[in-house]
């Protein structure tokens, strides 16, 4: 017995499985829960620093550099952006989904520790400060 035989036979009854089964594929399809483009907060961190009265070269040598050396050691780093200008520079550092943000502060807080005492202006350097973001986009 040829298998297309009984839908060649019965052109209704074949239009309508074709009908319940694209139905069936449309309500399926509005129902998937899965996003293409997830919304992610990626846990990241910003410091900054200023050195009253310094240049951007002298922020990049003196202050970011060092402290650019230490981060870079951090496990679960995934990306780190740094700007130096007048008396101050930013760097933004974005970790790793599954790392706890408390743990990678207290990571930043130590590598700012550390990097001071690699600075060689760290005399006259305000203490970094290391706060929270919510980039809204980092790339």
């Amino acid at each position: 017995m040829n298998p297309s035989r009984p839908f060649i036979l019965r052109p209704v009854a074949t239009s309508l499985l074709m009908a319940a089964i694209l139905l069936a594929g449309a309500i399926a399809y509005r129902q998937l829960p899965v996003s293409a483009l997830p919304q992610v907060d990626y846990p990241t961190i910003q410091v900054l620093t200023f050195y009253p009265g310094a240049g951007p070269d002298v922020m990049a040598s003196s202050v970011t550099s060092p402290l650019e050396r230490q981060f870079g050691q951090m496990p679960g780093l995934n990306q780190m952006m740094s700007t130096s200008s007048f008396g101050c520079s930013v760097i933004t550092l974005q970790f790793a989904l599954d790392l706890n943000i408390d743990v990678a502060e207290q990571e930043v807080q130590a590598a700012i520790n550390a990097a001071a005492t690699y600075s060689r202006a760290t005399c006259r350097i305000r203490p970094s400060t290391a706060r929270r973001t919510r980039p809204t986009r980092l790339s």
